[in-house]
């Protein structure tokens, strides 16, 4: 796994979590907070050496 996957993956768990938690569980929530934690951990991870 790349640190991109790696970090995309963690990021999607995590976000998923803090979506049922913060939606009581809702389906909804988890999936958005997900995919919300994964763009996060997929943008935030520098695999191609470009600094903004």
């Amino acid at each position: 796994m790349t640190p991109k996957q790696r970090n995309t993956a963690i990021g999607a768990a995590a976000g998923g979590v803090g979506g049922a938690v913060l939606t009581n569980g809702s389906a909804v929530g988890t999936l958005g907070g997900a995919a919300l934690g994964g763009v996060v951990g997929n943008v935030v991870t520098d695999d191609n050496h470009h600094h903004h």
